[in-house]
């Protein structure tokens, strides 16, 4: 592919902003292969996000084109979209090319993997959705790679989405390791420049309002997950970046009850790859924690459990409520240990961070629920301080116990919800566990 071609086939973007001349961009539009169109339409629509709220796109003296613009605030961080603003898009459509692809993955599935990757399989054959409904340790991401392998084969341009940059970053050595000539882009806040056709495309589902119309196949990885699953723009941003009638598949481990109904084809395993159930959370009281944290004290349930992972040598995640929580727990913390580190996220080195805890580098990170999701280490243990805190709702809760055991050397772990005052969600997060864990033997 011509590289303009390469680069532009299935995004919107920006006109001023293509890593592209102007002459090169020109020479396209006046043959018809490259569409402009503004980028708030007449009747008050973004045509990147698609947001057509009131609330949302704002009236503003414009500078660039000295008038009244209207700019989209929904979209915002992606860079502004006003109603001056042109919008670039491929015009042409890729045609595809079925070719033998290299499949490098050595791994084996169990019976009920291979029954859900097959089930994907046909949904993605008849161009149906299919939610796989299973829990964290599954292994959903070695289900996929079958379907994926077949529909890259078929010529198919595929991309994975995922709320949250760190379920990103995971996947994709991955990815690069099982599908070796594939071309993969990895897209996600600030990620290095990547240009060309991509032909996989594992992103942050933000990065999908520069797509449109682009994609064969997508899966939706975490789809429960903040904030796809609060941000209607992100759904909407989905549904834009597919083709017609291309085949959406979900992928979640505490899937929504509307996304339950609203998917006909779907796939259910309650159980982990290796076999041991799934870790069950304990509770522990920690009275008045907050307090104690803001007056530079760490309560003295919480020590003594640090104190015990660090000399038993096992790392550790902890998790608090917000930011400046885990910015003045960060400092206390560091008395007990000093390699202990925080990161939350705002932090820029969050990436390294958890890297030098995968690689033994760090004995403990703390954190706030950004690793709630994404994040695979051996023989990790992970304690909630204010589990009874109202951003730990049950799928949360029961995405942080997922973080445990999820090793077939190491199936089992600490899971310990601190408390001030055992809650609802608490028990929920609890109760559905051990309702998963007996749904795996029977």
């Amino acid at each position: 592919m011509k590289p303009l071609e390469a680069f532009l086939s299935g995004r919107v973007w920006i006109r001023q902003a293509m890593p592209f001349t102007e002459q090169e961009l020109q020479q396209a539009i006046q043959q018809n292969q490259v569409l402009v169109m503004r980028g708030i339409s007449d009747d008050g629509e973004c045509r990147r996000c698609l947001e057509r709220s009131p609330s949302s796109i704002i009236a503003y003296e414009c500078a660039t084109c000295n008038k009244v613009c209207s700019y989209c605030r929904t979209c915002l961080k992606m860079g502004r979209i006003s109603s001056c603003t042109e919008l670039v898009l491929w015009s042409s459509a890729k045609i595809k090319k079925e070719r033998p692809r290299a499949f490098e993955w050595q791994g084996s599935l169990t019976y009920l993997q291979d029954k859900a990757s097959l089930a994907i399989s046909a949904s993605i054959e008849k161009g149906n959705d299919h939610l796989l409904y299973a829990v964290c340790g599954a292994g959903k991401t070695e289900i996929l790679f079958s379907p994926i392998h077949e529909a890259l084969q078929k010529g198919l341009r595929i991309c994975v989405a995922a709320p949250r940059t760190d379920v990103i970053l995971e996947l994709a050595p991955r990815f690069h390791q099982a599908f070796p000539d594939a071309a993969i882009h990895t897209l996600y806040g600030n990620s290095p420049e990547q240009n060309g056709y991509g032909e996989i495309i594992l992103a942050t589902t933000h990065q999908l309002y520069r797509f449109q119309d682009a994609f064969d196949l997508l899966f939706v990885d975490e789809a429960d997950a903040f904030p796809y699953s609060l941000d209607p723009s992100l759904e909407r941003a989905v549904k834009k970046a597919a083709k017609q009638n291309a085949p959406i598949i979900y992928i979640s481990a505490t899937p929504s009850k509307t996304l339950q109904k609203n998917i006909t084809d779907h796939s259910t395993i309650f159980s982990r790859y290796h076999g041991a159930p799934l870790p069950v959370p304990r509770y522990q009281s920690l009275w008045n924690y907050e307090r104690h944290i803001q007056r530079g004290r760490i309560p003295v349930a919480l020590k003594q459990w640090i104190e015990d992972k660090l000399r038993k040598k096992q790392p550790f995640l902890l998790f608090l409520p917000s930011i400046e929580l885990i910015d003045r727990a960060g400092p206390l913390l560091k008395n007990i240990d000093p390699s202990i580190e925080a990161v939350h996220s705002k932090d820029p080195d969050r990436k390294d961070k958890v890297m030098q805890l995968r690689n033994g580098d760090l004995p403990g990170l703390v954190t706030s629920t950004i690793l709630e999701r994404g994040i695979t280490i051996a023989n990790l243990h992970v304690a909630v301080i204010g589990a009874d805190h109202r951003i730990f709702d049950a799928a949360a809760l029961i995405q942080i116990a997922g973080r445990v055991g999820r090793s077939a050397a190491e199936p089992t772990g600490d899971v310990l919800f601190f408390h001030d005052g055992i809650t609802l969600q608490m028990d929920k997060a609890r109760d559905t566990i051990l309702s998963y864990n007996k749904e795996a033997i029977t």
